[in-house]
């Protein structure tokens, strides 16, 4: 085998344990999940977990980073919308498209940041820094659209998807989401927009 498709190979198995570990993290929580649960979402043979990650901590960061790739793919495609509203509603859609997935298990990054507060590891602050993007990001679309309050709108909005995500799952009632996805969407559209917004 050369070098170049062992790395391959070898890149392909990290990153199928990092996206595994994001994803039984979520449904089952830090206490309870074993590194043998995300080898057998992964498929990859528990032997081989070690060769990658030493304690399930290291799979729990690769999860924060395998979030923070994740957000960025989505920063990415909302951002080719063309108007900051497009892109505002867009991440709204989004959220109530995960509705049943936040019904069973909550949000994935927020239940994450939930547990990590708990400990003073470090791993605490490196989920934060993943919603301090998505939170600037939404700070920069309604800066966009002319707001001088654009932090402030930022937080709301922030703050009541992470809210109606905890009534979703609290209830398992993902028709919350959907409500309150709807209701952001006319909020969006009825915030007058500042002297200084773009034609865009």
């Amino acid at each position: 085998m050369t070098d170049s498709k062992k790395a391959r190979r070898t890149s392909g198995k990290r990153e199928r344990l990092a996206a595994a570990a994001a994803q039984v993290l979520h449904e089952q929580g830090i206490a309870q999940t074993t590194l043998a649960d995300i080898a057998q979402a992964a498929d990859v043979p528990v032997g081989n977990v070690y060769y990658y990650f030493k304690t399930k901590d290291q799979l729990v960061e690769a999860a924060i980073d395998a979030h923070a790739q994740s957000l960025q793919g989505l920063i990415g495609r909302l951002d080719e919308l063309p108007t900051p509203q497009d892109r505002l509603k867009a991440l709204v859609n989004g959220w109530a498209e995960q509705r049943d997935l936040t019904a069973r298990h909550g949000c994935p990054t927020g239940t994450l940041a939930s547990e990590l507060d708990k400990r003073a590891d470090g791993l605490d602050q490196s989920i934060a820094q993943v919603i301090r993007t998505l939170l600037d990001w939404t700070e920069q679309q309604f800066r966009a659209m002319g707001r001088a309050d654009a932090r402030d709108l930022a937080v709301a909005l922030i703050s009541a998807y992470q809210g109606v995500s905890l009534l979703t799952n609290t209830f398992r009632d993902p028709d919350l989401m959907t409500a309150e996805a709807r209701r952001l969407e006319r909020w969006i559209d009825s915030l007058p927009q500042g002297a200084d917004t773009p034609s865009t």
